[in-house]
């Protein structure tokens, strides 16, 4: 009886990973799902009829792709548009960081585009994403230099992604990068959704002076599916006021340096 709590409940956990993975890439291939979670494709595919019914994807053969993506695309939105208030205070606390003659990268994100949405009147400032969402918010502005890179389209985060993404940042070197993050806890570090982005998110770490990670705090203590590494990785984290004290404690214990954003 014990046995069988314990497989539904492990069916459970991997369909909300399934969830999650779709939600960032837009689609996904049974036999990929397979190979990953090391069951059957008959599991899978009963898997995917489950988020099919609660509404969550449209399947296909071989695979699924996530609902009503082409209208979000569209429409340019982000499909993320949770915790709103939260990353508009983030990005307040973010733009003051952010000084005439910079060069950034701003990596793609809900968070990251609220930073993108507050860059007015700066001096040369040099700006280079792998968010599409973000080129055209910031491809006006006078007074920034706007270079987009290149790779693998993912509908969902309206992002450029992949190893040729991940090329495009070797051998430059920029002032301060602003990254987003799925989750992160001090045991697992920084963790995502999309194996893909990995890559491109360490190529970014690498060219950056000072390594901002901006997470609200419904982000902190939560695992996603691919970890990029330890929390040494960043310079300071920008979360907001929602944060418990016990995980304040934490980062002062580990000499994580952050700055805490009002929500209004």
């Amino acid at each position: 009886m014990i046995k069988n709590k314990e497989t539904v409940m492990l069916a459970n956990q991997r369909r909300e990973v399934i969830l999650d993975m779709i939600k960032e890439d837009g689609h996904i291939k049974v036999a990929k799902l397979s190979n990953l979670f090391k069951v059957t494709e008959v599991t899978i595919r009963q898997d995917l009829e489950k988020l099919e019914n609660e509404g969550f994807l449209i399947r296909e053969h071989g695979g699924a792709y996530l609902k009503n993506v082409d209208q979000q695309v569209k429409s340019i939105r982000l499909q993320n548009q949770s915790n709103l208030n939260e990353k508009k205070a983030i990005a307040r606390i973010a733009i003051t960081m952010i000084e005439d003659g910079d060069t950034i990268i701003l990596d793609s994100g809900s968070t990251t585009t609220e930073i993108a949405n507050l860059i007015h009147n700066f001096k040369n400032l040099t700006v280079i994403t792998n968010a599409l969402n973000i080129a055209f918010i910031l491809g006006g502005e006078p007074g920034i230099n706007l270079i987009v890179t290149g790779g693998e389209f993912k509908a969902p985060t309206l992002s450029l992604t992949g190893q040729k993404a991940a090329d495009f940042f070797q051998n430059l070197h920029v002032d301060k990068l602003f990254l987003a993050t799925a989750g992160f806890t001090l045991k697992s570090g920084l963790t995502y959704p999309s194996i893909s982005d990995i890559c491109v998110k360490r190529a970014m770490i690498e060219s950056a002076d000072e390594v901002y990670l901006v997470a609200d705090s419904s982000k902190i203590g939560k695992n996603s599916f691919a970890s990029l590494g330890a929390l040494s990785l960043i310079d300071y984290l920008i979360t907001d006021s929602k944060v418990n004290e016990s995980d304040l404690a934490i980062f002062k214990q580990h000499d994580i340096k952050f700055h805490i954003a009002e929500i209004d």
